[in-house]
């Protein structure tokens, strides 16, 4: 008598409750995964936004700083070439804009052989009103730049935006024990303040804004002599 055998194959493979579960967890893992992506990309996108915001005020300052650290002391005993330093007060608001100018000669003018001036120019920092009042609060950081400084004529300038959005600015002069609003060497100042400092407000983007901190710049100012005939005078 012959035996059948039945060999029962067991079958191994997920229930329903079990494909459920580990559909659940994946879309739990998912869902993380994808608020910590959005969390960053949303984070990096403000980020560039501070940064690109900062770029113009760090270029600022930066030609500030050169600019005043190139500052040449003043002569008033020369009517050919006096090189005041003038300053005063805080430039901003309606009707002020001259108020807080700071001109002074410094040494950071670029010799070219296609122009016949020399490394020494005039310069000086204004708020002007912005050239696109209705996308832009606040006025407009400019350096005007005079390369003839010895000219008899009307000189010619040349106006450099620096920043915009400015609501204020404010340079102070350090004389040895106090910081001055103004600085004038055809006034009565004697020489070079020993340091500058700049301060910028930034204008807010409605008034209902919280007011930012002024944007800060101090800068010693080494003195700076010329000697040759150019001068204006011997030191």
């Amino acid at each position: 008598m012959k035996l059948n055998r039945i060999t029962q194959k067991n079958d191994h493979a997920f229930t329903l409750i079990e494909v459920l579960l580990a559909v659940g967890i994946f879309a739990i893992v998912l869902f993380a995964i994808n608020t910590v992506f959005f969390s960053a990309l949303k984070l990096e996108r403000a980020t560039s936004r501070v940064v690109d915001a900062r770029v113009p005020v760090n270029q600022a300052f930066a030609i500030l700083r050169r600019d005043l650290q190139g500052a040449v002391q003043p002569m008033t005993n020369s009517t050919l070439l006096p090189r005041n330093f003038t300053t005063g007060g805080r430039s901003g608001g309606l009707g002020s804009s001259q108020a807080g100018s700071l001109e002074f000669y410094t040494t950071t003018g670029v010799i070219s052989d296609d122009a016949p001036w020399s490394d020494l120019q005039k310069v000086r920092y204004d708020l002007v009103p912005s050239a696109d009042r209705a996308t832009t609060n606040g006025q407009d950081l400019v350096r005007v730049i005079t390369r003839n400084v010895l000219a008899t004529t009307t000189t010619e300038e040349d106006e450099q935006l620096l920043m915009s959005e400015v609501e204020s600015v404010e340079f102070l002069c350090y004389n040895g024990s106090d910081w001055c609003s103004t600085w004038d060497t055809s006034a009565g100042d004697v020489g070079l303040p020993q340091a500058v400092r700049v301060r910028i407000q930034l204008a807010t983007e409605n008034q209902t804004t919280i007011s930012r901190e002024p944007l800060e710049l101090l800068v010693p100012i080494t003195t700076v002599l010329l000697t040759n005939s150019f001068a204006g005078g011997s030191q």
